[in-house]
């Protein structure tokens, strides 16, 4: 299985994806690492990205997820996702994928980014990202959580619900 854990910037997705990853014993990936050099700059110097700068950073994502799905390796990748259709670039063809939507109100947004230094993701651009979100909701493969009030039980809020179970152990592909 791939988690993709998203939503706006300041939701908590790289905090929350690497916990789920640690907890779980997979690999993880920040969907950051997939931005080109340009897409970058144009954040830092706080230019929302257009489709044109997103598609090739989602389609980037995707391939990534292909491979992990080819290998049998189950993973976790944080990506923004905020609109239906890049969810669906993201999960169509993909069974194995699970999207969880981190809901967090504006306000909360706001703190944590201004709590944040170091990120090339400027706070001035939450508005760009608000004003693109669509929050899931009924979207096939898609689970929205409201974030708990700390990242340790947002992880056990999406466990819980993924697999009621009980989570799956750390799984390690057999010789290939």
């Amino acid at each position: 299985m791939i988690v993709i854990i998203a939503g706006p910037s300041g939701s908590g997705k790289t905090t929350v994806g690497t916990q789920l990853a640690d907890r779980l014993g997979w690999p993880y990936a920040d969907a950051d690492t997939f931005h080109s050099a340009a897409a970058i700059a144009k954040m830092h110097r706080g230019e929302p990205l257009t489709d044109a700068d997103r598609w090739p950073w989602l389609r980037a994502i995707g391939a990534w997820m292909d491979q992990e799905i080819a290998a049998g390796r189950p993973a976790v990748v944080t990506c923004s996702a905020l609109r239906r259709e890049y969810r669906d670039l993201l999960l169509g063809g993909r069974p194995e994928a699970r999207l969880v939507y981190l809901d967090e109100p504006r306000d909360v947004l706001e703190q944590h980014l201004a709590g944040r230094h170091g990120h090339f993701f400027p706070a001035g651009l939450l508005d760009s990202q608000l004003a693109t979100q669509e929050v899931p909701h009924g979207e096939p493969q898609v689970l929205v959580v409201t974030p708990a009030d700390t990242p340790a039980g947002t992880v056990a809020q999406i466990i819980a619900q993924l697999w009621p179970a009980g989570p799956p152990g750390p799984q390690v592909p057999g010789p290939g």
